[in-house]
């Protein structure tokens, strides 16, 4: 078997985020690669700020940041006019979401309802045959506020809510749901999670080991069981969009988008998709990167249902819903500068705010997915991004 035999990355054990040391790295690649990276050094933020973010920092690539709004939002938390940060570097994209948000305001503006919020981890107890675990399983139940006060010893945010169980073959699986204030909070979760499990092993009647993650707190990845059992922000964004005000800023009409929605719902259906809107994926990551958060998130934020009815008048109810809405206005990447200014463009940095941030993003979520849908119905969808995005010669 051939070894590698080259030569590792520069590091400095005495204090490795510094601009020296980010610039020895960027020529030692140089050396390596050719590559001078010059605009990649090129920052404004001390990288003494980055501990705890990153590894191995050589400098910075800059994100294009779009403003989308004003947007009209009549939530619990975020209630007003807000100016969206968007980074992106598709074309169309900023202006799609803006003429989204001016048609929603033209119709009152959006409601937003934050339904419940969770974040899971959820290890596998392994035993030697299937009524063990079934019989751990019951006694997990009875003894539910002591493995609660273990879990929630190790953090001054995190409450555990409730544990699902699942018996498969002589496993138990057990999704420890809690909650975790303005934090994301996996880390957290993890942390909890793993002390209570070592309580469990060590005070079980039934002898048993465990992996802290059986896969089932399915992180990072979509799946159907968060489409039901929420992780993260279960929120909703709905509005009724008014007949004339389609007419006249969509260039086409609520019944015609209704049947659209009939048959997009059900290509959606064939084809298996985790979200039967149009793009609920471009609102969501393009608000991650400008703020801060976790963009792995993205695979289970983006998944949910875009509902519609068709009203006796000839208006036009249209409903967002995003079971599994990561977000935290507190921690992880929301203190560095440039993202926590993009918070502050929305007062959505600091604690008590993450409620307020994910109802500014299924709104706007709501507001992406009416533009392009009219986009597509009125034959302007090419034709925007020939003249502004990524068709141009």
């Amino acid at each position: 078997m051939k070894v590698s035999r080259a030569p590792k990355i520069p590091r400095d054990r005495r204090n490795d985020y510094s601009s020296e040391s980010a610039q020895q790295r960027r020529e030692f690649l140089q050396q390596q690669t050719g590559e001078p990276l010059e605009q990649t050094g090129q920052f404004s933020i001390d990288p003494q700020v980055l501990p705890g973010n990153i590894e191995n920092f050589i400098g910075i690539v800059q994100m294009p940041v779009g403003i989308a709004g004003p947007l009209h939002i009549n939530g619990e938390y975020a209630q007003g006019d807000f100016y969206v940060p968007l980074a992106t570097t598709e074309g169309t994209l900023v202006a799609s979401y803006s003429r989204g948000m001016r048609v929603l305001n033209e119709c009152g503006g959006v409601t937003t309802t934050v339904v419940e919020q969770f974040m899971q981890r959820a290890p596998a107890f392994l035993f030697e045959n299937a009524r063990q675990a079934r019989d751990f399983g019951q006694w997990v139940s009875d003894n539910f506020s002591k493995i609660a006060a273990v879990a929630e010893s190790t953090s001054s945010i995190a409450r555990l809510m409730h544990i699902e169980q699942w018996s498969v073959a002589r496993s138990r699986y057990l999704r420890f749901n809690y909650t975790t204030g303005d934090a994301a909070g996996q880390n957290m979760v993890s942390k909890a999670t793993l002390i209570a499990s070592e309580w469990i092993k060590e005070n079980s009647p039934i002898p048993c080991d465990y992996l802290l993650s059986g896969n089932m707190d399915t992180d990072k990845k979509h799946s159907h069981l968060n489409m039901i059992h929420s992780r993260g922000r279960r929120v909703i964004a709905e509005a009724v969009l008014k007949k004339d005000v389609v007419k006249r800023m969509l260039h086409t009409d609520t019944r015609m988008m209704a049947r659209a929605a009939v048959m997009s719902n059900t290509g959606a259906r064939i084809a298996g998709a985790a979200y039967n809107g149009p793009h609920s994926a471009n609102g969501i990551a393009s608000l991650f990167i400008a703020t801060g958060q976790d963009e792995a998130n993205v695979v289970e934020s983006h998944a949910g249902h875009l509902s519609h009815e068709l009203l006796d008048n000839d208006d036009l109810y249209m409903s967002v819903t995003l079971p599994s809405l990561i977000v935290a206005t507190y921690g992880g990447g929301t203190g560095l500068p440039t993202q926590k200014e993009c918070l502050n463009l929305m007062d959505c940095y600091g604690k008590g705010k993450a409620n307020k941030l994910a109802e500014i993003v299924a709104a706007t979520v709501l507001a992406g997915d009416i533009s392009l849908a009219s986009a597509v119905i009125a034959g302007h969808w090419v034709s925007s991004h020939d003249r502004l995005g990524r068709n141009r010669p």
